[in-house]
């Protein structure tokens, strides 16, 4: 098995070079849609959530309601750390139980953990190889609003939750432009794939 971690600025790709990397093989762990899973209705994150910041994150059916509880953490960077500290160490467990399963079903494979917040959370050493996709701030904050409908106040906040352009390329391994088109964003992805098979068979036979 090979870990890859694969990160980068909001709007700037990710999720193309993430489906392109499933397409080739890869087994491909989605921290977001974790995010999701652990704080269904239901579940201790849940739970946890409405604890630290009240009902009123709640909606009428009893699911989160995301946009009361981003308008509070994007607003207040210390309770955006609390929700932190409740929701990613679910993340973590959930993504460990997928990737085990997946070294299990196949020893050779390419594990590739879609991490929006990789780096500011700590965990660039975590990994094989740590890919990120980059792409300006501008482009990004123009994709927000014009391709997600975010107002501009909004999608700025979004950008300044996350690290900088700067701390993301110095941790990175690779480094993937997502600044032209998907269809030159996905063919990056092909050109290194074949060295993360590689490098899969490689940890595969060093291990045996």
């Amino acid at each position: 098995m090979f870990r890859v971690g694969l990160t980068g600025g909001i709007a700037s790709g990710k999720s193309v070079a993430l489906a392109r990397f499933a397409e080739l093989g890869a087994v491909t762990i989605d921290h977001d849609g974790l995010a999701r899973e652990v704080v269904a209705p239901g579940t201790v994150g849940l739970e946890r959530v409405v604890d630290a910041f009240g009902d009123d994150v709640l909606a009428a059916d009893g699911s989160l309601d995301r946009p009361a509880l981003a308008a509070i953490v994007f607003a207040e960077p210390a309770r955006r750390e609390q929700l932190n500290g409740i929701v990613h160490p679910e993340i973590r467990r959930c993504a460990a139980e997928r990737e085990a399963r997946a070294a299990v079903a196949d020893p050779d494979v390419v594990v590739v953990h879609d991490i929006p917040l990789l780096v500011e959370t700590g965990q660039a050493d975590a990994f094989g190889l740590l890919v990120v996709v980059d792409a300006p701030r501008d482009l990004r904050l123009a994709r927000l609003v014009e391709e997600r409908g975010m107002n501009v106040a909004d999608a700025e906040a979004r950008l300044a939750a996350q690290a900088s352009d700067e701390d993301r390329l110095a941790a990175a391994d690779v480094v993937l432009d997502g600044s032209r088109t998907p269809e030159d964003l996905r063919g990056q992805v092909d050109a290194l794939w074949p060295r993360l098979a590689r490098e899969a068979r490689d940890e595969e036979e060093t291990a045996g």
